[in-house]
């Protein structure tokens, strides 16, 4: 298996270049409604081939979200499949968002669905869920190793549920949520230009200063557009970790399709405004 030059190294040159937005794609069926597209797999298809075709050359990072190909079975992965790869091509890094997590030969065949360099849904990075307890991972975390792509681990999440086991506090005192931030800070030690596991927190959750968000890997940041989160709220959330943020905006964007020129014009508006927040800080 070739290895690439590892995730961490080429996002941090794509959000130098491209600027760190990251647009999800999530083709849920109010929104191929709202782009006047049926709710079958031939909208599927339009709504997700329009998409990679107006932003994969523009924006550093595409997220699908894997269930609402799922949904369509087959045919809908093999969507998926496809938009992977053509947003690869088209040089957009592509996070699969299926918080994939479950332990040993279980968690080892995901890992290998989205993370072998030759699985038909290889990723970039792909979002996985610890909450079977961090080492339950191992299996993730030693395949995108080996083969140069990276992992967001849930750790701090936007849904207001999240809190009753991420802010939960272990007998020694952290919480859950920091437990993880800390492995994530063990797994990156000592990486340049950043490391490759980054964590999922939330841009909606506040000043999140009694957390260390140093982890020396990016953090995902999802909540902005819709969820209520902004820009602007970027630098009181994350503090001295903000530039290793990748702000992710799913339906503030999405909203203005089918039409390619709106979705960039708006993509463009949300990088400006990113821009603007991590250079004022």
């Amino acid at each position: 298996m070739t290895v690439m030059e590892p995730f961490g190294a080429r996002l941090r040159r794509a959000m130098d270049e491209r600027g760190p937005l990251c647009l999800g794609i999530d083709p849920h069926a109010s929104l191929l409604a709202e782009w006047g597209l049926n709710d079958d797999v031939a909208g599927l298809e339009r709504f997700s081939r329009t998409v990679v075709e107006a932003m994969a050359d523009r924006v550093a990072v595409l997220k699908p979200q894997s269930a609402f190909f799922e949904r369509f079975g087959s045919r809908g992965v093999a969507v998926l499949e496809k938009s992977v790869q053509e947003a690869r091509a088209a040089g957009a890094l592509v996070v699969m968002d299926a918080k994939r997590g479950d332990i040993g030969s279980t968690m080892a065949a995901y890992a290998e669905s989205f993370l072998h360099k030759d699985a038909p849904l290889f990723s970039d990075a792909l979002t996985v869920s610890p909450y079977l307890g961090y080492g339950s991972l191992k299996p993730a975390v030693d395949l995108a190793r080996e083969s140069g792509a990276g992992l967001f681990v849930l750790a701090l999440t936007s849904n207001p549920e999240g809190g009753e086991v991420q802010h939960a506090v272990r007998g020694d005192g952290r919480s859950v949520g920091a437990t993880m931030l800390a492995h994530l800070a063990a797994e990156n030690a000592g990486e340049e230009p950043l490391g490759s596991f980054g964590a999922v927190v939330g841009a909606t959750l506040g000043d999140l200063s009694s957390y260390d968000l140093g982890i020396n890997g990016p953090l995902l940041a999802p909540g902005i557009g819709a969820q209520g989160a902004t820009p602007a709220d970027l630098p009181g959330v994350f503090g001295a970790a903000l530039r290793n943020v990748v702000p992710n905006v799913s339906r503030g964007v999405l909203r203005h399709g089918p039409d390619a020129a709106a979705l960039r014009t708006a993509a463009d508006r949300f990088a400006a405004e990113i821009r603007t927040a991590v250079t004022a800080s």
